[in-house]
């Protein structure tokens, strides 16, 4: 069985350093090989590569632009009447993955309007998405990028995302169908919307292109207390033959560092 690859959300980990170039310098001296993070446009390209280019890293994921921030938005992707800046924003995201060599785009999904409830607006909502993504499908397969789209909780973390199950997300890849659109599975979404995480792996591991991990309900550190058993997790993801990265995106009980021991015990079991 192949080892698991672990990457360093660096939108989360290392966030006592305020610029991403240093948080790339600080991910690679504490034995990651590959980062991923959200937002990376209000940082300098050039500084970026060389920061790149100076550790060696690989960068591995990427979210398209969330649109307005100030006015609450949270990606275009879904949200109708935003399909110009949707894909303005794609373009962006292609042009800093091409500069870093970054292979995968979370293709953001965005919120419900303000005001309108989830139900009137759902259909709209997805046919706008699953346009937006064709779009996108076209565009990123003649980079060799993958487009991969994210369910967000709506219990806990984000009460208007639109994309929130996964049976709703690989609903809509199915839709695309398109081989550069997948799912990204991040265990804690998951396990808030849905539980049943065996069965839910198992049933969309075709689809999922990409894994995140933060312990639930805390989003701490994934040896945290809390009800996800992470041994068993990566266990079974090992047994499916899972060869993508697992993005570390949670929030640090302490300083990033002293809360990696649970990666470099793994890292020295799997040598």
């Amino acid at each position: 069985m192949p080892s698991l690859k672990f990457c360093a959300n660096l939108s989360w980990l290392f966030t006592d350093l305020p610029e991403f170039t240093q948080r790339l310098h600080a991910a690679a001296a504490s034995g990651f090989r590959a980062v991923e993070a959200a937002w990376l446009y209000e940082s300098d390209l050039k500084e970026l590569q060389k920061a790149k280019e100076q550790t060696g890293l690989e960068v591995v994921l990427i979210n398209t632009p969330p649109g307005d921030v100030k006015n609450g938005e949270l990606g275009l992707g879904a949200v109708p009447g935003r399909e110009t800046d949707f894909r303005r924003g794609l373009d962006l995201a292609v042009m800093y993955a091409k500069a870093l060599d970054c292979r995968r785009i979370h293709l953001m999904a965005g919120r419900v309007p303000v005001g309108v409830d989830r139900a009137t607006v759902a259909m709209e909502m997805e046919a706008t998405f699953v346009e937006n993504l064709k779009h996108a499908a076209h565009v990123l397969s003649k980079e060799g990028i993958l487009g991969l789209i994210e369910p967000i909780n709506t219990r806990i973390t984000d009460p208007r995302y639109y994309l929130d199950t996964p049976h709703q997300a690989a609903a809509i890849v199915q839709k695309v169908g398109q081989s550069n659109i997948m799912l990204q599975m991040d265990v804690f979404h998951w396990q808030i919307m849905d539980g049943n995480l065996t069965q839910n792996i198992q049933k969309y591991f075709p689809l999922i292109g990409h894994v995140q991990i933060a312990q639930v309900p805390g989003r701490n550190e994934p040896d945290s207390p809390g009800e996800v058993n992470y041994p068993y997790l990566f266990s079974l993801l090992e047994k499916l033959g899972y060869q993508g990265y697992i993005g570390c995106e949670y929030k640090p009980l302490g300083t990033t560092d002293a809360g990696l021991g649970w990666v470099r015990e793994y890292w020295k079991s799997h040598r």
